[in-house]
């Protein structure tokens, strides 16, 4: 049973990737309930508490702000989910290869709207979520389709959660909810996982990750697994 951050820690390093907000989806997931069931007997797990050592909610950007081997964002059924360093390189084979943003738009496989918005990232550097709305010339009645592009791009594997940053004021004084930063995969992991990824095939990487969903979870559907590994 994990009972705190550490626990969580440990068993994603051994386990290597994981939905994250307590739905399975039928293939696999650290924590099994959501933050509006009841948790397991004995657990101390408790969403929305703003518990650094118990709350889910809070792990998502604590492994970001505090490790440099465990990825999280919207990457799978396009849903919030954790992949660790070891394991991201059979990933980015399976869902891009060593194809380029730039290869991915010429042959319309992405949207005008992503195009904007990884321009703007790719640009900046590491940017909050209002500040590449701002940038990329999202307004207020765009945010729909914003969010929906916003997730391409990351289940394509072209941006990524990089951490939190506090909103400041123009006289320097902070106000409302951190907002999420987000960066390249380039920048978050470095060239080396790109590397790897290029030494593996998209078959490769499929049965590799395939094998270890069984592993995780015999029971999971293969068709729920496709999904799961592309996206």
């Amino acid at each position: 049973m994990i009972k705190n951050y550490d626990d969580f820690v440990r068993e994603l390093l051994k386990a290597g990737f994981s939905m994250a907000g307590g739905s399975d989806e039928g293939v696999f997931g650290l924590i099994r309930h959501s933050w509006n069931e009841e948790p397991p007997p004995g657990s101390p797990i408790r969403w929305h508490t703003e518990d650094p050592e118990t709350d889910p909610w809070e792990w998502r950007m604590r492994v970001l702000d505090k490790r440099n081997d465990i990825a999280y964002g919207k990457f799978f059924f396009k849903k919030g989910g954790y992949i660790t360093k070891e394991w991201y390189p059979y990933f980015l084979a399976a869902r891009r290869g060593s194809r380029t943003f730039g290869d991915e738009y010429t042959d319309g496989k992405i949207s005008y709207f992503a195009k904007r918005i990884y321009d703007t990232v790719t640009e900046n550097g590491v940017l909050p979520l209002h500040e590449i709305k701002r940038l990329a010339g999202f307004g207020r009645e765009d945010k729909s389709q914003f969010d929906r592009t916003l997730t391409e791009l990351q289940m394509k594997m072209f941006l990524t959660m990089c951490g939190k940053q506090q909103k400041i004021t123009q006289k320097g004084e902070e106000y409302g909810w951190p907002t999420t930063m987000f960066c390249t995969v380039e920048s978050f992991f470095g060239e080396g996982v790109f590397g790897k990824a290029a030494s593996i095939s998209a078959a490769e990487a499929a049965e590799k990750i395939t094998e270890q969903v069984y592993k995780l979870n015999p029971l999971a559907k293969q068709k729920k697994i496709e999904k799961f590994i592309m996206g």
